[in-house]
Formats: C-alpha cells, sequence, structure tokens
C-alpha cells in the first residue's frame, strides 16, 4: 500500500478502547421473560431492530417498547435502561490503546467512528474516560449509518476535513477495516496495542 502523509488517525471503540459483553445484559433480562439468553441475545444485538436504534431510525422509548413487546418482557423503561447498560469494562488492552492514543493526540487529529445507540453512547460519556483522547467522535446514531455502510465514513471524513488516504483507521472487525479501505484509507485490522503500533509505524506515523 501507498502511504500518504497521515494528518488523522481514527479509531473503532467496542473492543478497541471499551470491551464489553453483550451476554451479561441478555442473561439479567431473561429473568423477566420466557425467552432464554440465546433467544435475547439474537435479538438485541444482531437483528433489524438493533441496527435501527443504532443509526438513530427509532428513540429510545420506542426501541423498549418493541423489545418489551416481542419477549413479553416484565420490566419497567428505567430498569431495562439500567440492564441494557451493563455491558461494559475496561480491559488491561483498552488502557494500553486509550494511553497511546492520548500521546498520539500531540501530532494528529484523533477521532472514534462508532456503532452505538444513545443510551449506550450517554452512559459511556459519564462513566468511562477514554473519549478525552479525542477531537472527535463520529456515532452511527448521529451520522444516521452504521459502519460498513460507506455513508459513515464519507460524512466523518467531510467533518474531519481531510482525504480519505490521509488517514490512519483501526478496528477489530475485518469487514469494516475493508469498508475504509474501500473508500482509501489506510486501514487496519485491530488486534492488540503491540500491532497497533507496528502497524501506525509502518504507516508512518510517529508514536513517540
Amino acid at each position: 500500500m501507498d502511504n500518504h502523509q497521515v494528518d488523522t488517525i481514527i479509531f473503532d471503540l467496542g473492543r478497541v478502547l471499551i470491551d464489553f459483553d453483550h451476554r451479561r445484559a441478555a442473561g439479567k433480562v431473561s429473568s423477566f421473560c420466557d425467552k432464554s439468553a440465546e433467544e435475547i441475545f439474537n435479538l438485541f444485538f444482531d437483528s433489524p431492530l438493533t441496527c435501527l436504534f443504532e443509526e438513530g431510525k427509532i428513540s429510545p422509548q420506542d426501541f423498549f417498547l418493541k423489545v418489551k413487546e416481542t419477549l413479553n418482557l416484565k420490566l419497567g423503561y428505567p430498569e431495562f435502561v439500567s440492564i441494557w447498560n451493563d455491558i461494559f469494562f475496561l480491559s488491561e488492552k483498552n488502557y494500553a490503546v486509550y494511553h497511546l492514543a492520548k500521546s498520539l493526540k500531540r501530532k494528529y487529529k484523533l477521532a472514534v467512528i462508532t456503532n452505538v445507540n444513545i443510551l449506550h453512547f450517554e452512559y459511556l460519556k459519564k462513566d468511562f474516560p477514554v473519549f478525552s483522547a479525542f477531537h472527535h467522535i463520529f456515532t452511527s446514531f448521529e451520522l444516521g449509518a452504521i459502519k460498513p455502510k460507506p455513508l459513515i465514513y464519507e460524512k466523518s471524513v467531510e467533518l474531519l476535513g481531510t482525504k480519505a488516504s490521509n488517514i490512519f483507521y483501526t478496528d477489530d472487525r475485518p469487514e469494516l477495516v475493508e469498508s475504509a479501505r474501500r473508500l482509501g484509507m489506510q486501514a487496519f485490522v485491530f488486534q492488540d496495542v503491540d500491532k497497533l503500533k507496528a502497524d501506525l509505524q509502518n504507516s508512518g506515523i510517529s508514536i513517540n
């Protein structure tokens, strides 16, 4: 790959800067309905309903009502939101990436592009410190598209005021990396902080 002068570095959020376990919430919700944790997991996290929520096409209240109806859920909205948000945690890997991002922020424009719904995002902003390392946070619910749809990348590049070829992007999901590459970004699959550092250096980025 021909390297262009990188002026912007974009990180994915989930499983890069913040880890999560969807099954934690699915297991808790199963106590309030007659569905199994696996059925709830598939409804919450691999469904058109969740995609609509992450694209900002339905409100949190409407999302809850759809879930309540589908599961015959014996749970109120505040209790549901508490369980829905209780999936996130920080690992040593996350802290290492966060500290690397903070050091990169001195020399480069830093951004996050994430598929996330408004409930999760508001919760994360309040309880997790990672966003302080970034100049820009681009969310699927605000931009109206989820990765790997080209639109979310295109809107982010436009808002950043740079060229796609001047962007380094890292994401843990190969199909999302490939979508970014098709737009011209220098994009790499995230595995751990050592590989990330190597990918950054190989792209001409100073990490010191």
